[in-house]
């Protein structure tokens, strides 16, 4: 008698194509481009509004969270499909760093205070640990001293937006720590959609939430995880948009998307997309079954980099002078896709993850 092993089904369910098409409408409404453009000019790059409307209207924030707790009870894919489309508007909102990394870690501890907290959406939460740090790599911790925090935290993604931080200790504790307990400032964001800010800690009181490393080691997966799915959103918005532009763009009285070279670049760039789609996919089903995620988590996210950051450059080259200017949308996605390329680990460091985890050795 022979066994057949359950095919994990990567097809959107209606349910999730519904919710698609909720969030797509409301980021319509909040999030257009000039609206984004004229948001990254300010001083306040979040926007406040779309995220009210994301978690308090739609309850987006606690997908994760199980619903005894103020949550949705919902799993990875749904998140996954929230992404998407958030990476399709380079929204301008802390999700992937509140409703997922720091929910994740908080999940692990299991602090059902701070989760019911961040399901609301009116508390903002953000992981104090580096945005370029991968799953399982060495992150930086604060010192402690009689339950209050010491140190400096560089690169720790919308820590400006967040109300608490969840702050590893080198007790091995993680501490949740009020945001105007500590200072932040600003860094130079590449990304002007999803700033980054060091976070300094000169005597805060932390309450300490569970262990670091597992919660920080869940919350990292995770993110990388999904992140898939934000990069295939930027990927897909661009080669969407190009396609779109060339079919109404005019050279020698033709469209300049019937010349054959460009058919072929677009043909390229339309099967990497796809493989990204899949790939991201495989990674949000597979941290919700819990079924070989580490392995799925790495060839996502040693795939999307490449796909999205060429998306975008292909979308900025293809459509010529009007890709070169500030009113132009396409500086935003290439600039997400070439942050995305290092959040969470390059795509040569899941390279090497994957390589060990399926004992793949170096020749």
């Amino acid at each position: 008698m022979t066994t057949q092993s359950t095919q994990p089904d990567l097809l959107y369910s209606e349910e999730e194509e519904a919710l698609r098409a909720a969030v797509r409408d409301l980021l319509a409404d909040h999030c257009d481009a000039p609206g984004v453009i004229a948001r990254t000019e300010s001083d306040v790059p979040h926007d406040a509004a779309a995220w009210k409307a994301l978690t308090e209207d739609m309850g987006l924030a606690g997908l994760l969270v199980p619903e005894k707790l103020g949550g949705q009870g919902a799993s990875h894919r749904e998140v996954a499909v929230v992404l998407e489309e958030l990476g399709r508007a380079v929204a301008p909102v802390p999700y992937l760093t509140s409703a997922v990394v720091a929910t994740e870690a908080l999940l692990a501890t299991g602090d059902e205070e701070l989760l019911g907290k961040l399901a609301s959406g009116r508390t903002v939460g953000a992981l104090a640990v580096g945005l370029h740090v991968a799953p399982g790599a060495a992150f930086t911790a604060v010192r402690v001293e009689d339950g209050h925090l010491h140190g400096e935290l560089t690169g720790i993604a919308d820590a400006v937006a967040a109300d608490v931080l969840l702050v590893p200790g080198d007790d091995g504790g993680l501490y949740a720590v009020a945001a105007g307990a500590v200072t932040v400032t600003p860094q130079v964001s590449f990304d002007l959609t999803r700033p980054v800010a060091t976070v300094t800690l000169d005597g805060a009181a932390g309450r300490r939430v569970g262990d670091a490393e597992p919660a920080v080691r869940r919350a990292l997966r995770a993110g990388a995880g999904l992140l898939a799915s934000e990069q295939f959103g930027v990927a897909e918005w661009a080669l969407t948009e190009t396609v779109r532009y060339l079919k109404e763009r005019k050279q020698f009285n033709r469209p300049v998307g019937g010349f054959q070279a460009i058919k072929h670049r677009l043909a390229q760039l339309w099967l990497e997309v796809v493989n990204l789609r899949a790939a991201a996919r495989g990674a949000a089903d597979a941290l919700a079954s819990g079924e070989d995620a580490d392995v799925l988590v790495a060839v996502a996210q040693a795939y999307a980099a490449p796909v999205a950051v060429h998306a975008a450059e292909e979308a900025l080259q293809l459509h010529a002078g009007i890709g070169m200017t500030w009113e132009h949308p396409i500086h935003l996605y290439l600039k997400r896709a070439k942050a995305d390329s290092i959040a969470f680990g390059t795509a040569g460091v899941h390279r090497e993850t994957l390589a060990g985890l399926v004992d793949l050795q170096v020749p």
